[in-house]
């Protein structure tokens, strides 16, 4: 049976029991303190000293929302003290409690920083500064404001974990209380929630806060669904209750039989990750078989493997449904064994043994932390302090590369993916990364330097594409050479946020310098044909200072260097830039020289304007593009088009692209020619009409390599071969002159009946 088919079934059911249900979801949540005595009672573990200061937080936090309701009509203080609460079964510190009392303060009632510093110090202050959300400031969009005040809490987050932990738990209260709400807010907070703030839930390992979000944004966002799959949970409940109290007796007797002392607990799965099964395997509700499974929780890490020992003996195992995320953790810290087992009744039983210390840090994550402040020899291998560190530590790195709020919540959006793959390094240390990650993820995960350098990868000491995708259990090995640098193709086949920001990091600030140096040398050469030379750029200079200062006010620029790059990327004509500072240096007494007059004239073409000429290499990069239209080499007749914001793209000047260009924006085309001596080879297209027969493509690949050039791609297009067939193929020459060497070469190809360069 389907969701649709299973929801028809039930929905006049689900109908009646919405309100109920939603209800009831909220009344099974953990209890929550929703008065200052009750929250005392949580706080046993805190010094005298401690909850004095948590006292006066929570008096200036009721005194600060005095007179302010929630929707649901309650008394405001009572959503900090709950949230408070959750924070006190984390067994957090005061400083925490105190913030999670007075995070809204800042935000709804105008209390400042500053007062919170004076009053509770500066860390309880930073806490609640980094809680509070931007919707102060002005923003052009809702997805802007909230993807700002999403850097700034994952930033607050990465300086200090205890943000996120009290974030979570004012999100999950919210989460309980939400009813009161518009329909619609509750939709968009749910979506939020699922998007956001369970999948950071899981990322730190709060495995049980990261159910409990899911559960609430799927009833939320999808009420009948939740309602209908409850009641199958329910009645399958009781159709499996035999068999759960007979595997859970059996169980026991088994390792009662081994003297070995465990708690044994059932679970049952929630009905989002149900669902999330059926949407996944499209299925029904009937073919999903491991909704019950049991946890086995021991004294030791040793009887983790002797209590495995002991299940295998009693039920068989299921083949390939073992892991040991004890010997290699998940990315979030989480360790345990898990096996599925065939049960007397030939049903799949899964069965997770894990110590008290990885129980501990399995339900809460980095908050376990705060519960277990003292090692345990034979707990979890992992320090519940040092859970999602390096993660937390890339959220820093990554916004030291990107500025803009919404890129950076893509980036971190990418990391929050729930699987991973676990690889090793030549040297045997275990990486996990998300699935899908490729060799280039691997090599940004290592360092960024070998990122950027990366050539080839072996995986297993197999050569492999740099795109290939990584399984658990691959030794991977990447190849890097000094001169090598990041391709934008990259950016493409990428999964991790890291790897993302740094690449799209080294283009922009590699497309920034390049176009820099084009624009200096086009206001050069447009400044020389007015017969004067470019103002010193050096700071100690105070006549070029004030002469680029007085510029750059007047072309908008907030720098130099920032104008030079307008230029090269064309969004600044150089011709008038030099104009405007012949004119500025007219004014300090600075006449044009006739030497450098005439150098300007001589360089000048009349059908360039007066820009005169830049000179083409091949070593431009990014703000030099040959057109991909007519694809010029050295030996073409050449002129440039200065686009807007595109950089300098190169046609052949008897490209039809270029000449429509030329004809709507003339005043943007600029002379170029080849220089002398160019640094690598350039790409051109080539049509080969062949008769068919065996061995055309061996033919013509030899010719192309006999005459030193190489074939970069061949299409043959979709129709099927006949006598005769055309090969569309690009290949890299040096100039036009091996060009022609190569076109010579193939005709002589028996199999060759013509050869033509392809143009526009």
């Amino acid at each position: 049976m389907g969701i649709r088919s299973l929801a028809a079934e039930l929905l006049p059911a689900a109908l009646q029991g919405l309100q109920r249900s939603s209800l009831a979801a909220v009344s099974e949540a953990p209890t929550e303190a929703s008065s200052f005595a009750a929250l005392t009672d949580k706080l046993a573990y805190l010094t005298k000293v401690e909850l004095r200061q948590v006292r006066e937080a929570y008096k200036f936090a009721d005194e600060a929302h005095l007179g302010q309701f929630r929707a649901s009509g309650q008394p405001y203080i009572t959503h900090p003290i709950a949230v408070a609460g959750l924070c006190a079964d984390w067994k957090l510190d005061a400083q925490a409690i105190m913030a999670a009392l007075m995070h809204d303060t800042i935000e709804d009632q105008g209390v400042t920083k500053v007062q919170l510093i004076e009053k509770f110090g500066a860390q309880t202050a930073e806490l609640v500064d980094g809680l509070t959300k931007l919707d102060k400031l002005h923003f052009s969009t809702r997805e802007e404001s909230q993807a700002e005040s999403f850097r700034k809490m994952l930033l607050a987050m990465a300086r200090d974990v205890r943000v996120i932990l009290i974030k979570l738990a004012d999100r999950l209260h919210n989460m309980r209380t939400m009813l009161a709400m518009a329909p619609g807010k509750r939709q968009r907070i749910a979506r939020e929630t699922l998007e956001i703030y369970a999948p950071i839930a899981h990322r730190l390992g709060l495995n049980q806060t990261y159910r409990e979000l899911q559960e609430l944004s799927f009833q939320h966002l999808h009420p009948w669904r939740h309602a209908a799959l409850s009641k199958a949970v329910q009645r399958a409940r009781g159709h499996r209750r035999d068999i759960v109290e007979r595997v859970q007796k059996d169980v026991l007797a088994a390792f009662a039989a081994q003297k070995i002392k465990v708690h044994v607990s059932g679970r049952e799965k929630t009905v989002y990750s149900i669902y999330s099964k059926m949407r996944e395997k499209h299925t029904g509700f009937a073919n999903v078989n491991d909704i019950f499974g049991f946890r086995i929780v021991v004294q030791t890490l040793p009887e983790c493997y002797l209590s495995l020992g002991v299940l295998h003996q009693l039920y068989k195992p299921v083949p390939g449904r073992f892991k040991d995320y004890i010997a290699i953790p998940k990315a979030n810290g989480y360790q345990s064994l898990h096996t599925t087992l065939v049960s007397p009744l030939g049903t799949a039983v899964e069965f997770q043994m894990r110590t008290h210390t990885m129980h501990a840090v399995a339900e809460k994550g980095i908050a376990a932390h705060w519960l277990y402040k003292t090692g345990d020899k034979n707990g979890a291998a992992t320090d519940p302090q040092k859970l999602g560190a390096m993660w937390l530590q890339s959220l820093v790195d990554i916004q030291d590369e990107t500025r803009d709020a919404a890129e950076f919540l893509e980036h971190v959006k990418i990391d929050l993916y729930p699987d991973a793959v676990y690889v090793f390094t030549p040297r045997s240390k275990i990486l996990a990364l998300p699935r899908g990650a490729t060799p280039v993820d691997f090599a940004y995960a290592i360092h960024s330097d070998v990122g950027d350098h990366t050539v080839a990868a072996k995986v297993n000491g197999e050569p492999v594409a740099l795109r290939t995708q990584l399984h658990s259990g691959d030794v991977v090995e990447v190849i890097t050479a000094p001169g090598a640098k990041p391709n934008p193709g990259w950016l493409n086949m990428v999964r991790t946020g890291r790897a993302r920001s740094k690449i799209r990091h080294y283009l922009k600030t590699m497309e920034a310098e390049e176009s820099r140096s084009m624009g200096e040398k086009m206001l050069a050469q447009a400044l020389r044909a007015e017969g004067l030379t470019l103002p010193s750029a050096d700071p100690t200079d105070a006549s070029g200072a004030a002469i680029w200062q007085q510029i750059t006010r007047w072309s908008g620029n907030r720098s130099r260097a920032e104008l030079m790059v307008d230029i090269g990327l064309g969004r600044k004509i150089a011709i008038i830039v030099a104009k405007r500072l012949a004119q500025a240096l007219g004014e300090r007494g600075i006449r044009p020289d006739a030497v450098t007059l005439t150098m300007g004239r001589y360089a000048a073409d009349d059908a360039a304007t007066t820009q005169g000429v830049v000179f083409v290499d091949g070593s431009e990069g990014a703000s030099v593009q040959l057109a991909p239209c007519c694809r010029p080499i050295p030996g073409d007749q050449i002129v440039g088009y200065l686009g807007r914001g595109e950089g300098l793209l190169v046609h052949t000047a008897d490209c039809a692209t270029g000449r429509r260009l030329f004809e709507r924006d003339s005043e943007r085309w600029i002379q170029v020619e080849w220089a002398d001596e160019p640094t690598r080879t350039f790409e051109t297209s080539l049509t080969v009409l062949v008769s068919d027969g065996k061995g055309v493509l061996a033919q013509v690949a030899a010719a192309v390599a006999s005459s030193e050039a190489d074939i970069t791609h061949l299409d043959m297009g979709q129709e099927p071969a006949r006598e005769t067939t055309e090969l569309r193929i690009l290949i890299s020459v040096r100039d036009r002159q091996h060009l022609a060497d190569v076109i010579r070469t193939l005709r002589r190809a028996p199999v060759v009946l013509r050869v033509w360069r392809v143009k526009p």
